[in-house]
């Protein structure tokens, strides 16, 4: 059981939360929501006792186990022997067992007697969340659980979580996969700082906040509407030159000022936000051209005879299951790694924007302004309308990029692409740590872009909306032309 009281939170640049409560009652499922920067892994903490709040009071009955996003240093797993030591520490699984689930959790590679401590950070997160769930603790608390899987991971993961006999409380954008389990939605608000109760499951909760959305949006615009015809009347007033009449212009004057302060922004939720990428720079018909990439680690073979040529404007979608080398191969084209064998000829004029789900091109001791201004020459005041665009008004602008949630980190790269004029896009996996609003808003400016475009993405819908010329199928090395018929059979893995 949880029972949280009048807790407040804020970063220093604004509150978080503000005076929130709730119950969280014994053995219920809760899907914890929100737009991304809303405060869902912050409070996930709070929870945990990561963070203090600076008033309010957290009780909690019970054991906690707790996955964040990602795990990149957990001096469990760092101390732990081998995998089995770490995700079964009390041995009560065979071997068997656990190597079943390892596999299903797309690790094929991975052995029990290896140590877990050198394995990239979305391996050992899915080591950290198999612990948890093998451990049965009073209270499972997981930030995205499916972030790193494909789309057979993530319906095993539902399932073994659609059984779970205890409390859960997860974040997750694939809650639809768990909707006919989870009792209970507590939505946090970012307008108003609190959290929104609701009783049964997503697809109700997601009903009535529609509902709730369209209230609210048609009381706002009739507000705004009389606020118009009391400043109509105010210009009509201006005639009267009488003592009476300026006292009457005065008080109007206050009081549509007063009902403008009192009047709430639209939500970005119910308002249209519209995100365009600039007209990529001039490139030959060939920005980039790969043949015959070979790559290994440790005399294992990631590619072998890779070739791959863009066309200048195509859409290729790199597609294959997790450990087919798709990232890898990326790494070469851009130059972070070198291959093995083989070549990467780039035309001169080739300016190439780079998303990756690790987030390798931000400086995370630096602030948001601060690494936007690291790419761009834009000045401060004509980068807060853009920023503001991405969810980052105001003062947060000057918000630790480590201090960001995973959405955030995506909403701020995507951005950083947006002020560059690249004529190659290169993006890995875009919709990880997005909600369904910025992914649509994410969706609608890459679809618009002119310029050549390589990504990688589980998600199907992202996938034929984009429309892809071409598809690389990783690990077999085979193009072929974008069919939308077949989505389901090159996504499935």
């Amino acid at each position: 059981m949880i029972q949280v009281k009048k807790l407040s939170y804020s970063y220093g640049f604004g509150p978080v939360f503000d005076s929130v409560s709730f119950t969280i009652g014994t053995n219920r499922k809760v899907g914890l929501v929100g737009p991304n920067g809303a405060g869902k892994s912050t409070m996930l903490k709070l929870l945990n006792g990561l963070e203090e709040p600076q008033s309010g009071t957290i009780e909690v009955v019970g054991k906690i186990g707790y996955v964040p996003q990602e795990i990149k240093h957990d001096p469990i797993l760092d101390n732990s022997l081998n995998t089995r030591e770490f995700v079964d520490p009390n041995n009560k699984h065979e071997d068997f067992e656990l190597l079943q689930m390892i596999r299903e959790l797309e690790m094929e590679d991975i052995t029990l007697s290896e140590s877990p401590k050198h394995l990239s950070g979305g391996q050992k997160t899915k080591l950290a969340l198999l612990r948890a769930l093998l451990e049965q603790p009073d209270i499972l608390m997981l930030d995205e659980p499916t972030n790193f899987l494909d789309t057979a991971g993530k319906k095993w993961v539902m399932g073994f979580l659609s059984n779970y006999p205890k409390t859960l409380v997860i974040i997750s954008h694939d809650l639809a996969l768990l909707d006919a389990q989870i009792n209970a939605v507590l939505a946090l608000n970012p307008h108003t700082k609190k959290i929104d109760e609701y009783t049964g499951n997503y697809t109700q909760y997601l009903r009535l906040k529609k509902e709730h959305d369209e209230l609210e949006k048609r009381q706002i615009l009739n507000e705004q509407k009389h606020i118009k015809r009391m400043e109509a009347g105010l210009k009509k007033m201006q005639r009267n030159k009488s003592k009476k009449g300026v006292r009457q212009r005065t008080m109007l004057r206050k009081r549509i000022e007063k009902l403008r302060e009192s009047l709430p922004e639209l939500p970005p939720e119910i308002k249209k936000i519209v995100i365009h990428l600039p007209e990529p720079h001039p490139v030959g018909e060939i920005p980039i051209k790969a043949t015959n990439i070979v790559k290994m680690y440790d005399y294992e073979m990631i590619l072998a005879d890779v070739s791959l040529s863009i066309v200048r404007g195509e859409r290729v979608a790199l597609i294959g299951p997790n450990g087919a080398g798709k990232s890898t191969f990326i790494k070469i084209l851009i130059g972070i790694l070198d291959a093995d064998a083989g070549e990467v000829i780039r035309d001169q004029n080739l300016k190439i924007g780079y998303y990756s789900q690790e987030f390798e091109t931000f400086d995370f001791d630096k602030s948001i302004v601060e690494n936007v201004q690291s790419v761009s020459a834009v000045p401060e005041h004509a980068l807060r309308p853009i920023l503001t665009k991405f969810n980052f008004p105001g003062q947060r602008i000057y918000q630790q990029v480590s201090t960001l949630s995973g959405g955030e980190k995506t909403r701020l790269s995507i951005a950083m692409l947006m002020l560059q004029n690249y004529n190659l896009l290169i993006l890995d996996e875009p919709t990880t740590y997005l909600d369904v609003m910025s992914q649509r808003i994410i969706l609608d400016a890459l679809k618009s872009y002119t310029g050549s475009m390589l990504f990688v993405s589980h998600t199907p819908e992202f996938v034929e909306e984009l429309q892809p010329n071409r598809v690389l199928l990783l690990p077999e090395n085979k193009i072929q032309y974008w069919i939308p018929e077949n989505l389901d059979k090159v996504l499935i893995t």
